[in-house]
């Protein structure tokens, strides 16, 4: 009898707990629907390198990146967010940029694409510098870094590649609260003109910065990412909550 009067005491106190943790479970399961629709756009440089072809987003920041003999490092200015990569707009190849620029013993060839972006791109509207290409004669050991401060004065802000040859005067990925459908609209292939034979010179080593596309992306990415871990831990909380309590169940029935 007193394994009678006990059943509805559980039942009873255990109704709440299942609709208490169904309620965590679908937050949970909403949080990670939610999290990567949240993601902000930024104004930055990024950071790419020509792969087969075709421009892909580079896997470390410029100042990690040794480029090889032969390689092409291409950088553009833009609008984007986690959806959305804006690649430089037009495609030369390292024959196409360095061609004409003989090779030096002891030192290695890099072809860079720098884009400066469209209007809509920037800040106030104005129209960029023209997009341009040139061959970076270095040493053997330098970085893309070293690569990028032969397309002119780099501008860094807390390890964060901010202006190139000037561009932008101000400002350093900083958010944007509202993306103008032109900076929206699809962009269009640009020409760029092949540079003459490039003179000799030695890297310099500019200030250390890294691509600020990836410095934002993880930051965002990164949030999602922990939204997704925690709600992964509390899940896993809650299966062992409820397995100890099974067990607990189970002992008190037997």
């Amino acid at each position: 009898m007193s394994h009678v009067r006990r059943s509805p005491s559980r039942a009873s106190s255990g109704a709440p707990v299942r609709v208490v943790l169904a309620a965590v479970v679908a937050a949970c399961l909403s949080a990670l629907t939610l999290a990567p629709a949240h993601a902000a756009a930024y104004r930055y440089w990024g950071f790419y390198q020509l792969t087969g072809g075709t421009w892909a987003y580079a896997q470390k920041g410029p100042d990690q990146t040794v480029p090889k003999d032969g390689a092409v490092d291409g950088w553009r200015f833009a609008v984007a967010d986690e959806s959305s990569t804006r690649y430089p707009r037009a495609v030369l190849t390292f024959d196409q940029v360095c061609g004409s620029t003989p090779a030096e013993a002891g030192k290695k060839r890099v072809g860079l694409v720098v884009d400066f972006g469209r209007p809509a791109d920037a800040a106030d509207g104005a129209t960029p510098p023209e997009p341009k290409a040139l061959c970076a004669v270095v040493a053997t050991d330098a970085t893309s870094a070293a690569v990028l401060a032969r397309a002119g004065d780099v501008r860094t802000e807390k390890g964060l590649v901010c202006g190139v040859a000037g561009y932008p005067t101000s400002d350093c990925g900083g958010a944007v609260k509202e993306v103008s459908p032109e900076a929206k609209a699809a962009d269009q292939p640009v020409t760029v003109a092949a540079p003459t034979a490039t003179p000799s010179a030695s890297a310099t080593t500019p200030a250390t910065g890294t691509d600020v596309a990836a410095a934002q992306t993880s930051g965002t990415s990164g949030g999602s990412v922990a939204a997704y871990v925690i709600a992964g831990l509390v899940l896993l909380a809650l299966i062992a909550y409820l397995l100890v309590r099974s067990r607990s169940r189970a002992r008190q029935d037997g």
